[in-house]
């Protein structure tokens, strides 16, 4: 296959920074020379490559918005690109780094103490902590709100009861951000693993996101110091804002998956010889090559516009509900589209088209499923809430 260069009808290039551009060819590079030798490997196994989290934390991509605490004090342009060219490479790798900064590094930075920060931060920021984040329960998806694990206050420690499923390194964790009901209130703790009363079960059997780690959480008895409870929020907008950050990386993520796609059809069908010529030289091959590269580059403007008022403050979460509704059903659409395309190739993982169908099957229903996001954005437009 012809070397990777990007998807740009547009020249958006034109839009980005001098440092933008580096940042995001650097990991570009490293996802090519680094991860898809054996990225195979572990989806065939079902396990996630461990041995490139220092690489990782070298790279500066574990919190790398974070102007502090060992972080590079990048834009949001920034780091959309580099999740961007994670993703290209797997949606597990994406996800591995958007669990870490996002919903891990973000709480505590957000909404921990200093002692917290101090302690926790540098060494997650460096990749030498991996920290996992419990919200969703077995019961208890779309609706948190509901979540049935508590904390109660036991003198100088809480005790927190419950479980939470379909955690993303869950398995790998030094540390778990929990979400529970102390009171009847939703609060965030910080659980270190080896904490009496805490354990993960790793699920198997998946189809989906297999070179990443999904687990259980199980909570029974823990007791924790009260010192790890996160002090500087309550109710549902704490984890509700760690997954608006989530959703913005995830947004950027499905366009790398998408240009993987599109990439290895293009290659494909110019190479692939039927009835004495390319495939790409029939009129519905062109009309599918034409729909991934026409949905890639609105996903792109969306993204770019996005990341710029992230980073000016005027980026609303419903804004985000937007692109990450879009581009991960654009990139699953692209996938599917790219899978027909390659015909029996493409049910092998000689080519990476299945396997990004596959992913994004996940994708497109952790962090707010399809029709959350719709509903979120009509209550949005309408004011009137249909989520019952």
């Amino acid at each position: 296959m012809s070397r990777y260069t990007g998807v740009d009808f547009y020249n958006l290039d034109a839009l980005f920074t001098e440092e933008e551009l580096m940042v995001r060819d650097s990991i570009r590079q490293w996802v090519s020379d680094r991860f898809l030798p054996l990225v195979n490997e572990h989806y065939r196994a079902g396990t996630f490559p461990m041995e490139l989290v220092p690489e990782m934390g070298e790279l500066g991509i574990f919190g790398p918005t974070l102007p502090d605490y060992g972080g590079a004090g990048m834009n949001n342009l920034c780091y959309g690109l580099i999740l961007q060219e994670l993703e290209r490479g797997d949606s597990g790798l994406r996800s591995f780094v958007s669990v870490q900064g996002s919903l891990c590094i973000y709480p505590i930075h957000a909404y921990g103490s200093e002692e917290q920060k101090e302690k926790y931060l540098p060494g997650m920021i460096a990749g030498k902590l991996i920290g996992c984040f419990g919200l969703t329960e077995p019961d208890f998806g779309s609706n948190p709100g509901g979540m049935i694990t508590k904390a109660v206050d036991d003198g100088d420690s809480y005790i927190l009861n419950g479980a939470k499923m379909w955690i993303t390194n869950g398995g790998l964790c030094d540390l778990a951000v929990v979400w529970a009901k102390l009171d009847g209130r939703i609060r965030g703790f910080i659980v270190e693993n080896g904490t009496d009363g805490f354990s993960t079960r790793d699920q198997h059997g998946k189809f989906s996101l297999r070179a990443s780690v999904t687990s259980e959480l199980i909570l029974e008895d823990c007791r924790i110091p009260k010192s790890h409870i996160l002090p500087q929020v309550e109710g549902l907008k704490g984890p509700l804002g760690c997954l608006t950050q989530a959703r913005y990386g995830i947004a950027w993520g499905a366009i790398g998956a998408a240009q993987a796609v599109y990439h290895e059809c293009l290659d494909y069908s110019l190479s692939r010889v039927q009835f004495s010529k390319p495939i790409a030289g029939y009129q519905l091959v062109q009309n599918k090559l034409v729909w991934m590269l026409n949905e890639i580059t609105k996903a792109q403007f969306l993204c770019w516009r996005l990341g710029n008022m992230k980073d000016d403050g005027s980026m609303d979460f419903s804004q985000v509900s937007m692109a990450k509704r879009n581009n991960v059903w654009m990139a699953l659409e692209c996938a599917r589209l790219g899978r027909d395309m390659l015909g029996a190739n493409g049910v092998t993982d000689e080519y990476s088209v299945m396997r990004h169908m596959c992913n994004l099957e996940s994708v497109i229903t952790y962090e707010g499923t399809h029709d959350i996001h719709t509903l979120i954005l009509g209550h949005k437009i309408t004011g009137i809430p249909a989520y019952d």
